[in-house]
């Protein structure tokens, strides 16, 4: 195993040489097609699964706090459009009588959906991982759900820990005879609580979805690099939904549709791009940076010259 500071090196040395080697390598693994496939995916996961979210969490958390904390969950997810989407989360559960053993069996299925396409689309990223080792069906099978099962646990202590911090932002401090409202500090400390689980739950896709034993370190680089990726980008389509787009005019009924559809797109090509980082951060302590990606192959291979 090469070492650690090796690799570090090579990319501090040609830095620009590493990122073009990474979206060149991106571009070879066909990664916007493996993108779209990923948020079509995870598009028709979401809903499922915060739903199932809701009815779980909804019996031990009060719900008006408990939406609230999904509006700004979903911010970091589908930016400009979490309070759509959590308005016809609240018309569910105001219905929730109708969830029977069947359409809940159904939700469960469709929940994991995304994370079976995203194990594939990692599978073609990490293919020198694939080459070598394999994944067992039945851990393939089971893995979506113990996913779920982590993120709703996740999702649940994030919540206990935002709500604590917004009931001390609503409180004040003596200091030297001056009020000082907690309101500015606790949002700080709020985001930097939103940014720091999006790097846990990233880390947490990266060192489990590749095939093999991925160090936690590899991982966290990967996953430092897409919530870097994911937090200039989000901001950015704030700023469009609220002063550019015409999304509304052009799209009408589906506006919220089509604007969820192109934040999980964009969200799944930040997924795939730090896991491509990762990819190369584990080729360069074999290869040079300049060594030019391995484009992936479905053509059949040619058939050999036929003798004289």
């Amino acid at each position: 195993m090469p070492n650690p500071r090796i690799r570090t090196k090579r990319i501090l040395k040609d830095p620009l040489a590493f990122t073009l080697q990474v979206l060149k390598a991106f571009k070879a693994n066909q990664g916007l097609l493996l993108a779209g496939a990923v948020a079509y995916y995870a598009l028709l996961s979401l809903i499922p699964l915060l739903i199932l979210f809701v009815i779980v969490f909804s019996h031990v958390i009060d719900e008006e706090r408990l939406f609230a904390a999904l509006n700004d969950y979903l911010a970091f997810v589908v930016p400009g459009q979490s309070e759509e989407l959590v308005t016809e989360l609240h018309t569910f559960l105001d219905h929730r009588e109708v969830v029977g053993g069947v359409l809940l069996l159904t939700m469960v299925f469709f929940s994991a959906l995304a994370f079976t396409v995203l194990e594939n689309a990692m599978s073609v990223i990490f293919f020198h991982r694939v080459k070598i080792k394999r994944r067992r069906f039945l851990v393939s099978a089971m893995m979506p759900y113990l996913f779920i099962l982590f993120l709703g646990t996740g999702l649940l202590i994030v919540t206990l820990v935002s709500g604590a911090l917004k009931q001390l932002g609503t409180r004040s401090v003596y200091w030297f005879g001056d009020v000082f409202s907690l309101e500015g500090p606790t949002t700080a400390l709020l985001y930097l609580v939103g940014v720091g689980g999006e790097i846990l739950l990233l880390t947490a896709i990266y060192l489990v979805m590749p095939v093999g034993r991925l160090s936690f370190r590899h991982a966290l680089i990967g996953g430092v690099t897409a919530a870097l990726l994911w937090e200039v980008t989000r901001h950015l389509l704030v700023i469009y939904y609220e002063t550019m787009s015409q999304i509304q005019v052009v799209y009408g009924s589906l506006t919220t549709a089509i604007a969820a559809l192109l934040s999980v797109e964009i969200g799944a090509i930040v997924l795939l791009l730090g896991a491509q980082v990762i990819s190369e951060y584990e080729r360069i302590g074999y290869e040079p940076i300049e060594v030019p990606p391995k484009p992936l192959r479905t053509e059949a291979p040619k058939p050999p010259p036929a003798a004289k």
